[in-house]
């Protein structure tokens, strides 16, 4: 699934899922946020890695890596 990165003047950042599935989070920006950038990852594991890479913020680490490794189709989000 594709996912966004939104950001403001002061680096306050919003990582959230595209399309209809981040309408919700997107209603909460206040104005001035930019997208920045985009990625398709197939779990909210995946998505974050990339969203560290991407920060240069090292290894993304999980409490809940069963549920967070669990790709979005098993979880019935397509």
């Amino acid at each position: 699934m594709m996912h966004e990165l939104w950001t403001n003047e002061n680096e306050l950042d919003m990582f959230c899922l595209a399309g209809q599935w981040g309408d919700s989070a997107r209603k909460l920006l206040e104005p001035g946020y930019r997208l920045i950038c985009t990625c398709d990852a197939g779990s909210h594991f995946e998505a974050m890695t990339r969203y560290y890479e991407f920060r240069n913020w090292g290894e993304y680490q999980t409490d809940f890596p069963e549920q967070d490794r669990k790709i979005y189709k098993e979880l019935g989000w397509e």
